[in-house]
Formats: C-alpha cells, sequence, structure tokens
C-alpha cells in the first residue's frame, strides 16, 4: 500500500486525478516479480518496484509517456 499511496499522492499534488488513478490490484498473475505496477492504457508492467522508483515511473511514464525500460517485465 505504500507504493500506491505515494502514487496516489503524486496525482493528487500534480492534480491529474481526472485523468490518472492509483489503485490497489491482485498481483495479475506477475506476484513473483512484486511489488508490480501497471499503467494502462498501454499495459506496461513494471516488476520489483521499489519506493525510489516512483517519481521515476509518473515522471517519465505517466507524465511524459516515456516508459522506463529498466522496470519493464517481458513476458
Amino acid at each position: 500500500m505504500e507504493l500506491v499511496e505515494a502514487f496516489k499522492k503524486l496525482v493528487k499534488d500534480h492534480k491529474i486525478n481526472t485523468e490518472v488513478r492509483a489503485q490497489k490490484a491482485g498481483c495479475f498473475d506477475v506476484c513473483n516479480f512484486g511489488p508490480a505496477v501497471v499503467v494502462y492504457p498501454e499495459g506496461v508492467f513494471y516488476g520489483s518496484v521499489q519506493m525510489t522508483d516512483v517519481q521515476e515511473i509518473f515522471e517519465e511514464h505517466i507524465q511524459n509517456d516515456r516508459p522506463v525500460q529498466r522496470l519493464i517485465l517481458n513476458f
């Protein structure tokens, strides 16, 4: 939940809560790579996400549409 709360705070602080929503979900069958984050509508899965990665994912992917390659899970 710490990761979810960090994403929610960034969304609120940047006043984009009408466009972006952060929420807790099940493991999406990637529990072995957890903690995991998925960004829709692209469906990009990130694995082994740490608190130190939240700001980067938010700035790069959510704000600038540039997925963070080093964290992407390739199935």
